[in-house]
């Protein structure tokens, strides 16, 4: 029985318990094309979603199992955090590190799980549902009210443009320091190359949805698991020469907190999550996928930052490849990492271009609105990438502001709200007051979801002031469209640095560079640490 034929029989008898003067929903749908027999449930979705009977065999057919759902949850989470989070262990610590990234990762995971649990509730009363457009700001919509859909959606949109610019950034900076230092093509600005990247990553946004490239994103996947096998063996090698020297910071509360934004950041995903689950073959598998991604990614982050902060220590610079010591290695990760990154930004980027199809009415099969809606948008994150070239202080306050509001706080209020609310209500679209959901929640959930929300709200709140904070002490270069009007010659701001181990910083297993660190920084790094003169590598 097909999806539609399904749909008919459910909405049938769900039709014919409510009285015996209403007709049936399938002689409805098939006179007068109505979906149901209860106008709450068409209305419901009529601004969100096409019905199961609307949507185009083309569109229904690619779907996803749960373990492809679980690696689009790798790889969606995965990425800038591999470089970043052996780093958030030199501000926390070894000990405050550990337990902030496993309550991280399993607070987020069972918001996850909240939110895979509360779109199935929405399949089931309404399981003529199909083609939906916007999974996030409708749970928004369904468990708390249309205020609450307007302001999930600005703050994912606002969420994944920013992840997208990252993303662009990071990526592009990578590929421009290869370009320059190892093709010695040196005439390439960082500016040309984030351009030619946006071009690249172009016909690739144009896919409907997670289940049109789910092929992107497994070797998204592989190039994670290369990248992290490049980053462990680079730390093996160095392991006998730098371990003994390695000294460990004295760790103050200010770190911590702004280390907070590196592990959110780190484990964000959610705003992705429904998009994802709507394109599985067996959405109420989601929470299986659920469980396996985020086992997966705690399984790639913690040995790594373990490891990388028990050899190098405080010596560690804004990314554990740079202590690296074996150039090919560290060139590996580094382009991994890019390719990772590049894969990724078609995942995130694509809730966002279907949320603005929505809004200017696009027609769901590819045409000229698509088109046009997806250049502009990816035109928009271009165009703050040219402005603001510097992506480390921007990951910092993406990271600490919008990701625990919807990583955290949303899901769990989606789920209290949407548990709480009787069948009656639901029927009526009569959402819950604040004293029902109290009243109605079993006192254990309430509690463990309450701390989830406190938690994640004081800490979003600190590591966002540190993160405007740095924000404000950063140097930014110039713009790339302003650097055409003037003489002012600007670097990568990205640089592959062979940064010395030990105490001092001053302990490398190599007496010289390789050529594939020409031009890296060591008087930058050894000016900061002697002032008065760089002890001879």
């Amino acid at each position: 029985m097909n999806v539609g034929d399904q749909s008919k029989r459910l909405l049938s008898s769900s039709s014919s318990s409510t009285g015996g003067g209403k007709e049936s929903a399938e002689t409805k749908e098939e006179r007068g094309g109505h979906l149901s027999a209860q106008p709450f449930i068409n209305n419901c979705y009529s601004e969100m979603c096409m019905s199961s009977a609307q949507v185009a065999p083309s569109v229904e057919k690619h779907k996803i199992s749960w373990i492809i759902a679980a690696i689009f949850i790798v790889a969606d989470m995965v990425g800038g955090g591999v470089v970043a989070m052996p780093v958030a262990f030199k501000k926390s610590g070894m000990t405050m590190g550990i337990i902030i990234m496993l309550v991280i990762a399993v607070s987020f995971e069972y918001t996850g799980y909240l939110l895979g649990k509360v779109w199935n509730k929405l399949m089931e009363r309404n399981p003529h549902i199909g083609v939906c457009r916007k999974p996030f700001p409708e749970m928004a919509k369904r468990t708390m009210g249309p205020f609450m859909q307007r302001f999930t959606s600005v703050l994912g949109n606002i969420t994944l443009f920013g992840i997208s610019i990252v993303y662009l950034l990071l990526s592009s900076n990578i590929i421009h320091y290869f370009i320059s230092n190892v093709l010695d093509l040196e005439n390439i600005s960082i500016c040309l190359v984030i351009f030619g990247l946006a071009v690249a990553i172009w016909p690739f946004t144009m896919l409907a949805s997670p289940g049109e490239f789910w092929v992107v994103i497994v070797f998204a996947m592989l190039t994670t698991v290369v990248a992290v096998g490049s980053i462990l063996s680079g730390i093996a090698i160095d392991a006998d020469l730098c371990f003994p020297h390695a000294k460990y910071p004295d760790i103050n509360p200010e770190d911590v907190f702004l280390s907070l934004g590196i592990f959110l950041f780190a484990f964000s995903g959610h705003y992705v999550f429904p998009t994802i689950q709507h394109d599985m073959k067996e959405p109420r598998e989601f929470t299986k996928s659920v469980f396996v991604g985020f086992v997966g990614v705690i399984l790639l982050y913690l040995p790594l930052c373990i490891f990388a902060f028990s050899v190098y220590g405080n010596s560690m610079d804004n990314s554990v490849i740079y202590s690296i010591q074996t150039p090919s290695l560290q060139l590996l990760a580094n382009l991994m990492i890019a390719f990772h990154c590049i894969m990724t930004l078609v995942i995130v980027i694509n809730p966002l271009n279907q949320e603005v199809e929505h809004y200017l009415n696009i027609s769901h099969s590819f045409g000229p609105g698509r088109l046009i809606t997806r250049s502009v948008v990816l035109m928009l994150v271009l165009f703050i990438a040219l402005t603001v070239p510097d992506f480390g202080p921007v990951m910092n306050l993406v990271g600490s502001s919008t990701i625990p509001m919807g990583c955290a706080v949303l899901p769990s209020l989606f789920y209290l709200y949407n548990e709480a609310a009787t069948e009656e209500e639901w029927r009526k679209n009569k959402i819950p007051t604040f004293k029902q959901v109290l009243q109605r929640t079993d006192k254990t959930i309430l509690i463990v979801n309450v701390l989830i929300i406190l938690t994640s709200l004081v800490g979003g709140a600190m590591g966002t002031y540190q993160a405007i904070v740095k924000l404000n002490e950063a140097q930014f270069s110039a713009p790339c469209y302003v650097r055409l009007f003037n003489d002012q010659q600007y670097g990568n701001t990205f640089q592959v640095k062979n940064i010395c181990c030990g105490a001092l910083g001053n302990i490398s297993r190599f007496n010289s560079t390789s050529k594939y660190l020409k031009g890296a920084p060591y008087s930058y790094l050894n000016q900061a640490r002697f002032p008065g003169g760089a002890p001879t590598l």
